[in-house]
């Protein structure tokens, strides 16, 4: 039998948990790791037994990877911190295009897979990689320019390094573009992380959103995925309740891979 590992977004749930408690009740629900931690938190974590999944592999969301100005400054971001996550067994960075401002969609994928180009190698010499993350465009970050799955593939197709993937995430795309489980069967191998949310509105992933996360599961673990589920819902009830009920709607177990 063969289920997904879940791992939970720090940030969601920061100021609704102290960091004791998040980490606590992560590891009691069965949770397997945190992501998005601070580094003052990492040892915490580690101490509960829990693995850390992914951090930001530069800061900024807005100013990235689609402007040839910000390739040198990434850079060094993004090498440090691939030096502290091959330290800390962190598999994974996450990256970002950046907003449009203007740019043409096949001029931004050209730069963005120009940047990754840059560090590329060095994410392959220390085993970790590169997630450049899908977001919407339509409620959360307006104008950013890696808002469509066609958009991402092309870039890592250009890219063309084990190391260099998208970060799929489910809210997200199903704001922008819907068709979740044929997208995933569809451009599998260009996938190294999945995140989570209710649709509409952020929130847990229950009976009120339009998503049916056992389904989207299934599909997953259809495609041989050996990674995580990141669970990133900002809770409008009990966070524990609320970890507790997604862990459990995403704990689907299958016998075979397809």
């Amino acid at each position: 039998m063969t289920s997904l590992k879940q791992s939970v977004s720090w940030w969601c749930f920061d100021g609704k948990l102290s960091p004791e408690q998040l980490v606590r009740a992560c590891a009691d629900i069965g949770y397997a790791a945190m992501e998005l931690v601070e580094q003052e938190y990492w040892p915490l974590v580690k101490d509960h037994g829990l693995g850390i999944v992914s951090v930001k592999g530069h800061e900024s969301i807005i100013d990235g990877l689609n402007r040839r100005e910000n390739h040198a400054p990434i850079e060094k971001e993004i090498k440090a911190n691939l030096e502290l996550a091959a330290q800390w067994g962190i598999p994974n960075l996450i990256c970002f295009s950046g907003n449009r401002g203007g740019l043409d969609d096949a001029s931004g994928a050209a730069i963005t897979a120009e940047g990754l180009r840059r560090v590329a190698k060095r994410a392959e010499d220390a085993g970790v990689t590169l997630a450049l993350e899908l977001l919407n465009s339509k409620v959360d970050h307006p104008d950013y320019q890696c808002d469509k799955t066609a958009w991402g593939v092309k870039v890592i197709e250009m890219v063309n390094s084990p190391r260099v993937k998208l970060l799929y995430d489910i809210y997200h795309m199903q704001i922008m573009e819907g068709d979740i489980i044929a997208t995933i069967r569809a451009h599998r191998q260009h996938f190294s992380h999945y995140h989570t949310a209710g649709v509409p509105g952020r929130h847990e992933i229950d009976e009120t959103q339009e998503l049916y996360y056992p389904a989207i599961v299934r599909a997953i673990l259809a495609t041989g995925y050996d990674g995580y589920l990141g669970q990133e819902f900002v809770p409008l009830g009990d966070p524990v309740v609320g970890l507790r009920r997604a862990f459990e709607l995403c704990d689907v177990k299958m016998n075979t891979i397809e």
